[in-house]
């Protein structure tokens, strides 16, 4: 930096004009006082594209920055460099072949990792996953890849089953159907292959319970704000009751629904709730009935009643 510029609250600035704004020269890498065409400082770093862009260029390929991203997951951390495609005839030889050949730079196994990395994108993008649980699903495939606790299973299963296991980590549970829906594999495979990956990486999952889905179904059955805490409290009460035992907190839930929502006047029939819960029509009627018979004590005190419990459908 010059010895005729000055620092004012870590800002570089002309000492005769502090207020006046610097003119940036990239090709020399000076800033200019744009009052008086001082040079206050040399030497600046620029932090501009490496290559440049020119629009009429169709390749499909940005120059702009040169190499891909670091990636922490890949060995050597994704910094490989591989030669392009030769287009002027000094590339070939005689015969025509090219003159300068790739080497196998990838390993099988970063190969792998990539189209896991890949699967696990596509399918969380399929049912809106944030990036955050994109990120923990890559490492808990990475540790189970390097680990080679589950030879055998298929990489697509592996994948199912560290997305759905990083959903309930980040307290954002989804069910095995909504995973299989975005998935090439069985409810059954990746269910064996969830089990085998918490046991391989001695991790654990906090249960899921009726509250972990409840907002999510209320939404999407396009449900208000009273009837969501209405169904809320209705699944916790018959849970701390006992009334629903060796019920699913899915079905227990799609059942609470079901009964917050006739009472009210935004109702909602059994299989558009099942339809969006993924549980049998038949599934929501059995915790229903078992609810049935208890449910003035269910309802909350402040539940503005359309339909009276007395006139609620009977199963």
């Amino acid at each position: 930096m010059a010895s005729t510029s000055r620092l004012e609250n870590n800002k570089v600035c002309c000492y005769a004009h502090p207020e006046s704004p610097l003119i940036e020269d990239y090709r020399a890498g000076d800033m200019i006082c744009s009052e008086c065409g001082l040079v206050v400082g040399d030497r600046v770093i620029d932090v501009g594209s490496e290559w440049r862009t020119f629009s009429n260029e169709k390749s499909g390929v940005d120059p702009s920055r040169v190499g891909g991203p670091e990636n922490p997951l890949l060995s050597g951390g994704d910094l490989s460099t591989i030669i392009g495609p030769g287009t002027g005839s000094a590339s070939f030889d005689s015969f025509g072949a090219p003159k300068y050949q790739n080497r196998r730079t990838m390993s099988s196994s970063d190969r792998s990792l990539i189209s896991a990395f890949k699967e696990i994108s596509s399918m969380a993008d399929r049912i809106n996953l944030p990036k955050t649980i994109v990120d923990r699903a890559n490492n808990l495939f990475k540790q189970v890849h390097d680990g080679k606790n589950l030879k055998g299973r298929s990489n697509d299963a592996k994948a199912s089953a560290c997305l759905y296991i990083a959903c309930r980590q980040e307290g954002v549970p989804r069910t095995f159907k909504e995973i299989c829906a975005v998935s090439k594999i069985s409810k059954k495979e990746i269910g064996r292959c969830f089990k085998l990956t918490l046991k391989a990486l001695e991790t654990s999952v906090d249960l899921i319970t009726t509250a972990d889905f409840m907002c999510r179904f209320c939404a999407n059955l396009d449900l208000p704000n009273m009837v969501q805490r209405a169904a809320t409290h209705i699944a916790k009460k018959a849970v701390e009751m006992d009334i629903v035992p060796g019920r699913s907190p899915i079905s227990v839930a799609a059942a609470a629904i079901y009964m917050a929502s006739q009472a009210s006047e935004h109702k909602r029939s059994q299989k558009e709730i099942g339809d969006i819960a993924g549980v049998a029509d038949v599934t929501i009627r059995q915790s229903y009935k078992l609810m049935y018979p208890h449910a003035a004590k269910l309802f909350p005190e402040d539940f503005k009643f359309t339909t009276p419990i007395d006139q609620l459908p009977q199963m």
